[in-house]
């Protein structure tokens, strides 16, 4: 009977961490959306710094989103990019007009993290 109380209160015990983890990650992306749709959508090529760093923005020659070329650009470049794409940046069409603009936002938010 000890065996399976021990057993019972370690299973409930994992299952309130594994709960507590899944609100606070869920919470942290719900806090910033845009750093998630940048995740989710951009970070594989121009790194979570945007500094173009990963494999994939190294082969492909990705833009350093925290350059002066690319902070520069007004919101109207950087939606027209992001929505349309640009030489070998696909176009995002599915993300929605404020999905963009928060985006935009947030890579204009690089250059004060550099």
């Amino acid at each position: 009977m000890q065996n399976k109380k021990s057993w019972l209160v370690s299973l409930t015990l994992a299952v309130v961490v594994i709960a507590m983890f899944g609100l606070s990650h869920t919470a942290a992306r719900a806090d910033n959306p845009a750093q998630a749709t940048y995740k989710a959508n951009c970070a594989s090529c121009h790194g979570p710094n945007g500094k173009g760093e990963t494999a994939a923005g190294k082969a492909m020659k990705v833009k350093d989103l925290t350059s002066a070329d690319v902070q520069k650009m007004t919101d109207a470049e950087l939606t027209d990019t992001i929505a349309n794409g640009k030489g070998g940046m696909p176009a995002y069409k599915a993300l929605t007009p404020d999905q963009v603009k928060d985006l935009v936002a947030y890579i204009q938010g690089f250059a004060k993290k550099k």
